[in-house]
């Protein structure tokens, strides 16, 4: 597989992980379980768990939607003639989002609190459940980012297990820092929330550059093939 969509695919679930929304789920998430579970060892579990749960979703919703568009004919035929031309505009529109270019008007799926709280009595074990839900309740960014960033990387690569698996652990690098800290007895964890928030607003700036950068050299190579 190529390396540079591996390094996308990572880079995509690192920059998902540290938007406000996924990331205050995460947080929300560890401190929860942290307040529940006296074992330390048990606290990494649960953020071990949380986060297979986190990347079993991206990899169900992958092979989903990679395979359909794959392996139905009149989809797979338009894909391998239009697939460079799409990704082109897409790559633009993300990157628009990311810059606050384009605002997404969405009523995203969100998880009530009552049910959180239900699965965090659970201890551990309601961690991979929970996991799955926050994956499930995109936000705008976190929406762009999975479906007009990552499924169009899984698609052209007909990959619909390894990048959305690599997409999937790049989103839980936080989850499985906080809860090593918790573990450990760390009390920094506000402190390095704010500088994460921080770095989040330059790296989200500077890949949605990046994205229309390079979604303007596919529109320039395929569509109006002037590159």
């Amino acid at each position: 597989m190529d390396i540079f969509l591996l390094i996308s695919s990572a880079w995509l679930g690192i920059l998902t992980s540290v938007s406000p929304c996924p990331l205050a789920t995460n947080i929300a998430a560890v401190s929860f379980i942290s307040q529940r579970i006296t074992q330390k060892n048990a606290v990494f579990l649960s953020g071990i768990l949380y986060t297979i749960g986190r990347s079993l979703t991206y990899i169900v919703l992958g092979v989903l939607i990679v395979k359909t568009l794959v392996d139905v004919p009149i989809l797979s035929d338009i894909l391998q003639r239009y697939v460079n031309k799409i990704l082109g505009i897409i790559l633009i529109l993300v990157g628009m989002i990311l810059l606050d270019l384009v605002r997404v008007p969405l009523s995203l799926p969100s998880v009530s609190e009552d049910v959180t709280k239900k699965l965090m009595d659970k201890g551990a074990i309601g961690s991979f459940p929970l996991g799955i839900l926050f994956a499930l309740a995109f936000c705008p960014v976190s929406a762009a980012l999975f479906f007009g960033g990552l499924i169009p990387l899984a698609v052209k690569a007909q990959s619909g297990i390894g990048l959305p698996l690599i997409y999937g652990i790049g989103t839980a690098l936080p989850v499985l820092l906080f809860s090593f800290l918790v573990a450990a007895g760390a009390g920094h964890i506000n402190n390095l929330y704010y500088r994460i928030t921080t770095v989040e607003f330059y790296t989200k700036k500077a890949t949605g550059i990046i994205f229309i950068l390079v979604g303007i050299y596919y529109v320039l190579a395929y569509i109006f093939e002037v590159i």
